[in-house]
């Protein structure tokens, strides 16, 4: 039998799982969770910059339509938990994905059926051979990787490694990857206690403009930035001037909050140890710290395909085809050039990873990109080579890391960008 897996049940995975329905191929959904998004559960607090109109798949739409669902105002910020109610649960959940979605089906491992890494002759022949974390195996014409990022977040050391105690028993249960609930489910484990943020991206500060607001009713919660750059401009990018004006809306706040003293900044600050009392930099500064956030990112893991021949960028993980293409170092979200299955192609014929793994380390992705990426690659799978290599890609002027109404922004100061992560979507940092 001829099909395609497609790993993860985020937004990507899901849409991806949509164009390949609406092509009438045969394919699979491993979803590692036991729901679809079910990373964006972890995070359904969070409102997101990116507008509805920009949040769902032309495809997945078309089979929505077609059930008699009611779409989305298209000008609304939806959260994470909205994002799934209307529409990827939904999705799941239609006749054309259900049967072919496995939930609790972590893939461990990826080859090709009786081809280690090293063997040529007749390999592009082979099916692939996917393993699952239960040891059932199953075989595919083509993977689609769309597990994103959100289960491997950057450690908090600042040289890239784990921190000194990162990983020490003391440290349990007092650090937070991401965008922990602050106000809501884990409020507990925050209020009245000096917390570090560190990080400087869009997860960085939302975080701590609701830990300012807890600050408000819980005494004794010490909200403390912790950043490796010299100061914090970049982070508060341009105020009433920004292109962006759900970034800028939150700029403003935040340095106002960091003016007013309701945040504790260090800057310059490298961190290489956690201890049972807080952190400490590279120059011996110490932070008293009984909770840490870790907002610094994620990061791909190709583990599972360590046996098939991929073409990584030796900096960012991503193809090297797409990396000069999402260089943080060059472009914000907003100027990434739309891409497809070229720009995705890896050595081993018909393996694809697309979303925010697509990107490696570069915090630049946006889910529309990743949409249209799912469109490119199963439109090369189907073998219509002129539909994969026609690329569309419709952004706002300012991209979508923005919302298009100040006024929709200012009514939700904590608001992020929406981007692909962990096999589902997230806000975090997009072009900070």
């Amino acid at each position: 039998m001829t099909f395609t897996a497609v790993i993860g049940a985020g937004p990507v995975g899901l849409a991806a799982a949509a164009q390949l329905a609406t092509r009438g191929l045969d394919f699979v959904v491993l979803e590692a969770g036991d729901s679809a998004a079910a990373s964006i559960a972890e995070w359904s607090h969070v409102r997101l910059f990116s507008p509805w109109r920009f949040d769902t798949d032309t495809a997945a739409r078309a089979l929505l339509d077609s059930t008699g669902w009611a779409p989305p105002d298209p000008d609304r910020l939806p959260t994470g938990g909205e994002l799934i109610a209307e529409y990827l649960a939904p999705l799941a959940a239609h006749p054309a994905i259900a049967p072919n979605l496995r939930l609790g089906a972590a893939v461990t491992d990826i080859a090709r059926l009786g081809f280690d890494k090293v063997r040529t002759a007749g390999r592009d022949g082979s099916p692939f051979v996917l393993r699952l974390a239960d040891g059932s195996e199953l075989t595919a014409s083509a993977v689609v990787d769309a597990s994103g990022t959100w289960r491997t977040p950057n450690p908090l050391g600042g040289n890239g490694i784990i921190a000194h105690g990162e990983a020490g028993a003391y440290a349990a249960g007092r650090i937070f990857d991401g965008m922990p609930d602050v106000l809501g489910r884990l409020r507990t484990q925050f209020a009245g206690k000096p917390v570090a943020v560190v990080g400087a991206g869009h997860s960085a500060t939302g975080t701590l403009l609701a830990l300012t607001e807890l600050a408000e009713t819980a005494p004794g919660t010490v909200v403390q930035w912790l950043l490796r750059a010299p100061n914090p401009d970049r982070a508060y990018g341009g105020g009433e001037a920004d292109a962006l004006p759900a970034r800028g809306a939150i700029g403003s706040r935040l340095r106002a909050l960091v003016a007013a003293g309701k945040i504790t900044v260090h800057t310059g600050f490298l961190l290489t140890e956690v201890t049972d009392q807080g952190i400490v930099s590279a120059d011996g500064r110490k932070v008293d710290a009984a909770v840490i956030v870790n907002a610094t990112g994620a990061r791909p893991d190709h583990t599972v395909a360590t046996e098939l021949r991929l073409d990584l960028d030796p900096i960012l993980g991503s193809t090297r085809a797409l990396a000069p293409l999402i260089d943080p170092n060059k472009h914000s979200c907003g100027t990434v050039p739309p891409h497809g299955v070229d720009e995705l192609t890896h050595p081993e014929p018909g393996f694809y990873v697309v979303g925010a793994k697509s990107y490696g380390r570069a915090p630049t992705f946006l889910l529309a990109t990743g949409y249209e990426q799912a469109r490119s690659v199963v439109a090369a799978i189907a073998g219509d080579w002129a539909a994969a290599r026609d690329i569309h890609l419709e952004l706002p002027e300012t991209g979508v890391c923005g919302a298009r109404d100040d006024t929709e922004a200012s009514r939700h100061p904590r608001a992020l960008p929406l981007v692909a992560v962990g096999g589902t979507a997230s806000g975090g940092s997009c072009c900070g």
